[in-house]
């Protein structure tokens, strides 16, 4: 069971950190509700709330995809640590 969940763990910061490396920034959008804005002839349009915008700086995928190498090659030797 540990080396699923250190393999998984690996395995999803290396491809986080491949993700990284190909984007330039996120943008999250909100949930928040906000008031519909009606125009001059009565039409409702609906508002878009505030984004989240997440860039990452220039070192983050590098060291999430070695983070998660180092972390899935450990994965491998839990077993024979936990065997004796």
């Amino acid at each position: 069971m540990w080396r699923a969940f250190f393999l998984a763990a690996g395995v999803f910061l290396v491809l986080l950190g491949a993700q990284c490396l190909g984007v330039e920034k996120f943008v999250l959008k909100s949930h928040e509700s906000v008031a519909p804005k009606t125009d001059l002839f009565g039409n409702t349009q609906p508002q878009v709330g505030p984004h989240k915008v997440i860039d990452p700086p220039d070192w983050a995928p590098w060291s999430l995809m070695s983070t998660g190498a180092v972390v899935c090659l450990y994965s491998f030797t839990v077993p024979a640590r936990v065997k004796g």
